[in-house]
């Protein structure tokens, strides 16, 4: 199977960043772009401020989200490769869904660890008019994700988990139905291994020793005890109590040694199909992992039904 290189056909973002729309949109963005040695326009990408506003241009010009900020300190996620998780998640349910890709606010999604960006809400309604349910265990990134969600009049619920041991229990209730629920997991096990990650990156770039966190970042969103495997294991061990409420249960895998344990965990979790789907922007690889409880009959009269 060949590698893939490019974005998913359906990203608005396949073609690169066009700046001359992005600065008409967002005029802000011209004070951040310079010229790289090619004398194109591009932005410095180790400046938090630059990437921010960045993203503000893409969601204004491309999702018409008239207001994003975050608080300082907060994950800046870069958005192509958000954007990428979204479509791929659309063509998963899809499979479910004999009229092609389900579309409208009856699509219910669940964002574990949503954060102060809103971002996966933010682009899987403009792009698919699906309803939401962000949850943190964050309060200032919840504050930050309800002004985001009011000022633009977004239709998207959101859950403060009080217990941050649990992800699922407490946040889904026994009526509740999700078509899929998603997850971009810490994935570093330290803040130490946070910061040797983000000097690795800078220095695979090329760029000199750099005091930032990759894109900034809490410590909730960067590393958790035992990093990704551990977290996607808890998450694998809660789903089962709720299988039938559930599609798919998807997470993030940054690394793809991890996929090795988290397929025993799913073996001995009495699962019905994994999948594995990969994701690409140029060099950098990315993979998100689904299980489901349901056999491919259940899955059809489960969306057939949550459909209605």
């Amino acid at each position: 199977m060949a590698l893939k290189t490019k974005l998913h056909p359906r990203n608005q973002h396949m073609a690169g960043y066009d700046f001359a729309r992005l600065v008409a949109q967002t005029p802000d963005l011209e004070a951040f772009t310079i010229r790289n040695p090619r004398g194109q326009t591009t932005i410095d990408f180790q400046d938090v401020n630059a990437v921010r506003m960045l993203n503000r241009a893409l969601l204004k010009t491309h999702y018409d989200i008239d207001f994003w900020d975050l608080p300082s300190g907060y994950l800046c996620p870069p958005i192509p490769g958000r954007v990428d998780y979204i479509h791929y998640l659309a063509d998963l349910l899809a499979e479910s869904h004999s009229h092609g890709i389900p579309r409208g606010r009856q699509i219910k999604v669940l964002d574990i660890g949503t954060g102060a960006s809103l971002v996966y809400p933010l682009i899987g309604q403009r792009e698919y008019g699906w309803h939401f349910t962000g949850v943190d265990i964050d309060a200032g990134a919840i504050k930050s994700a309800q002004q985001i969600c009011d000022s633009n009049a977004m239709d998207i619920t959101l859950k403060m988990q009080t217990a941050p041991e649990n992800i699922f229990r407490g946040v889904i209730e026994p009526r509740d139905a999700f078509h899929v629920t998603m997850c971009n997991p810490p994935f570093h096990a330290s803040m130490e291994q946070a910061r040797k990650g983000t000097q690795r990156k800078w220095s695979n770039l090329g760029k000199g020793p750099s005091k930032q966190l990759n894109f900034g970042g809490q410590n909730a969103e960067l590393w958790y005890p035992g990093g990704e495997v551990k977290f996607i294991a808890r998450m694998i061990g809660q789903s089962a109590q709720f299988a039938n409420q559930c599609l798919w249960f998807t997470s993030l895998v940054s690394k793809k040694d991890n996929l090795e344990p988290l397929h025993r965990l799913l073996g001995k979790s009495r699962v019905a199909d994994v999948k594995v789907v990969d994701m690409a922007q140029g060099q950098k690889t990315s993979r998100f992992i689904a299980w489901t409880y349901m056999t491919k009959n259940q899955r059809s009269a489960f969306a057939s039904k949550a459909m209605t």
